[in-house]
């Protein structure tokens, strides 16, 4: 089976190769294709895989281009998990919305719009590409903002575009390791929303919801990291656990204060921090998986440093800085590939799951996987609350993909000052006029 990962010069290719790596089965990858524009960040990438193989004698074949087409054709499954502009885009993202007081964070907010319209012509690009050059594919998408994106590339592939995110199955994992649950993957996770938009509203083990009893403990529920992001106080007043990117929301001023006084934003870190490692991999003797290793368990213990100083979190449980997107995409393609059927939090179509929106909307919610794709479970109408902030981002993701489709600047303010996040019309023009000026991508715009 061919797999294609798209951004394969990516710094966390080698999570998804280490997870390939374990699986034996029949119907396994047997050849993994790196498809990225940057030669020298292939060669440093499949340096690393290499190393990871060594001693293992079924080991899926790795092969790298620069061509896209030819890393299409045939292909099995493509994960997606590009980044247009690259980590100085994402720099560039929070440091225009920083200068104008909101905030710049790649999926949240001002950051996550100038993101979308920049990914989004690219990402459709990529689908039309996919139903011509391998229309029996799956599309497992990364690339953020992952709702946005996957709906975008949805409109070309259907059902067959998939988008996964790590953050709800590690908010899961800590419920469960709070509770006492032995094996995680026994509990249902009640959770429904968009990408980096959604809360558990209940745990189930063997029928029983265990939420309550966690919502009812105050020591538990600030013994972990969204009780030590949002509070106990807060989550009870809520009656549910937010996906931690919420706290975007709910304390806003203090994160995008936290930002301004930080000396380096989160983007302007990744990028200073993985140019060394790529520059690094220029020598041929470098040693590639321990030098790709120590720079990825800095990145993830610094990860939403600034929120956890805001809210006085402290360090990364030592069971957090493990990741788990690769996981996630791993059962998602055993599923399908294989008939395995599983139970996953994924990024798809709505259809009818939640009412406030239609049925092409892509929502964040549980799916039951099997050979013909995911299934988006019947979930509980969300509170009032939560129900006015998901229909107001995604009004604001559609004039994105309106915007990116139709190459509107007006649209494209339109976007900005709908935001939640974004106060005022004014400071949308003020926005737009500054990532147009600084992302030869966003140029389209007229």
């Amino acid at each position: 089976m061919k797999l294609t990962i798209l951004g394969g010069g990516g710094f966390r290719v080698p999570l998804v190769y280490g997870a390939l790596l374990g699986d034996h089965a029949e119907g396994r990858v047997t050849h993994v294709v790196l498809h990225d524009l940057d030669a020298g960040r292939l060669n440093a990438v499949t340096r690393v895989l290499a190393e990871q193989a060594a001693g293992v004698p079924d080991a899926p074949e790795v092969t790298a281009t620069t061509d896209l087409d030819e890393a299409l054709r045939g292909a099995d499954f493509v994960f997606s998990a590009i980044r247009v502009g690259g980590l100085q885009g994402r720099a560039d993202d929070e440091r225009v919305a920083l200068a104008e007081g909101v905030l710049g964070q790649e999926t949240v907010g001002a950051g996550g719009i100038a993101y979308g319209l920049r990914t989004v012509p690219v990402a459709v690009d990529i689908a039309r590409r996919v139903a011509r050059l391998a229309p029996d594919a799956w599309v497992i998408n990364f690339t953020n903002p992952a709702g946005l994106v996957t709906e975008a590339m949805s409109r070309h592939l259907g059902d067959r575009v998939i988008g996964i995110c790590d953050s709800p199955v590690g908010l899961g994992r800590r419920i469960a390791r709070v509770l006492g649950v032995k094996n995680p993957a026994e509990a249902w996770i009640d959770y429904v929303g968009l990408n980096h938009l959604g809360w558990v509203r209940g745990l189930r083990v063997a029928g029983r919801d265990e939420l309550p009893r966690l919502l009812a403990d105050p020591d538990l529920l600030g013994s972990f990291e969204e009780g030590k992001l949002f509070g106990p106080d807060w989550l009870q007043s809520l009656g549910a656990i937010p996906n931690e990117y919420l706290h975007y929301y709910y304390f806003n001023r203090e994160a995008v204060r936290a930002y301004q006084q930080a000396g380096q934003t989160r983007g302007a870190f990744l990028r200073d921090q993985q140019a060394r490692f790529y520059e690094e991999m220029r020598n041929p003797d470098a040693a590639a998986l321990h030098a790709w290793d120590a720079t990825r368990a800095e990145r993830e213990a610094t990860y939403m440093a600034e929120n956890r100083q805001t809210a006085g979190a402290g360090e990364r449980d030592a069971d957090d800085l493990s990741g788990g997107y690769e996981k996630v995409a791993l059962a998602l393609m055993r599923a399908i590939a294989r008939d395995e059927r599983t139970t996953l939090i994924l990024n798809v179509r709505n259809r009818s799951t939640l009412s406030v929106l239609d049925t092409e909307a892509v929502i964040e919610v549980p799916c039951l996987v099997d050979a013909n794709g995911a299934h988006p479970v019947a979930v509980d109408p969300l509170p009032d609350h939560a129900t006015g902030l998901v229909c107001a981002v995604k009004a604001v993701e559609r004039e994105v993909l309106s915007a990116a489709d139709s190459g509107s600047r007006r649209i494209a303010v339109k976007a900005f000052a709908l935001h939640p996040l974004v106060d005022s019309v004014n400071v949308a023009r003020r926005l737009v006029d500054g990532y147009t000026s600084v992302h030869p991508g966003l140029s389209y715009l007229k």
